[in-house]
């Protein structure tokens, strides 16, 4: 046998194994088969992972949260020779738009004269209703709910000389359906502010 038919012969075993193998992989690659069976040496469970995915040790410790404190009435600055204490700006009416512009006014003109002002808020609103009786029976019946509102604008440190050119300017800008109203900041007019709580303070009395 010369050296030409053993390679003829060689590469016909070839051909025939590789077929064989081919005919062998075909059903187990279309079989499912679990990753367990694949996976079967697992190395890595005997190493160690010296923090690998560990990270709170990285965000910054949260401090502990402070209780609020309760709110406290500022010290009211008292009036002296050449200056007023602290006044109370009230201005009311029925109208949002208007109030709340006229409020803005009075802010911006204490900043234009250097009057501090020390705070500027709302007070709640307030509801009345308003009953009509028919000229014809007894029953009265409700004719409109009247909403008033109201706006603060506090001051200090207003100069004795400047309270009646003050007082002249706002009475001359003051619009239509709006009342306005001055007078002396008193620890009333702070504690309306808030709403009464009637049964917190009678637990409060209670554990006290």
């Amino acid at each position: 046998m010369n050296a030409l038919t053993r390679k003829i012969l060689l590469i016909q075993n070839t051909r025939a194994l590789v077929q064989a193998v081919s005919l062998i992989r075909a059903p187990l690659l279309k079989q499912q088969m679990p990753l367990g069976f694949l996976l079967t040496d697992r190395q890595y469970r005997s190493m160690p992972t010296h923090g690998i995915g560990r990270y709170k040790y990285l965000l910054p410790k949260e401090q502990p949260k402070k209780k609020k404190e309760k709110v406290q009435m500022k010290q009211i600055k008292a009036a002296t020779g050449t200056q007023y204490g602290v006044l109370n700006v009230s201005v009311s009416g029925y109208d949002l738009t208007l109030v709340e512009h006229y409020s803005q006014y009075i802010h911006n003109l204490c900043n234009r004269l250097d009057i501090k002002v020390d705070e500027s808020y709302a007070l709640p609103t307030k509801t009345t209703e308003v009953m009509v009786m028919p000229d014809q029976g007894t029953k009265m019946y409700l004719d409109v709910v009247l909403k008033t509102h109201e706006r603060v604008v506090q001051i200090s440190q207003m100069k004795a000389a400047l309270g009646p050119i003050f007082m002249e300017v706002l009475l001359k800008n003051q619009p239509e359906g709006v009342q306005l109203n001055i007078k002396e900041h008193t620890e009333a007019d702070y504690q309306i502010r808030y709403k009464a709580r009637p049964e917190l303070e009678g637990l409060l009395a209670q554990i006290g």
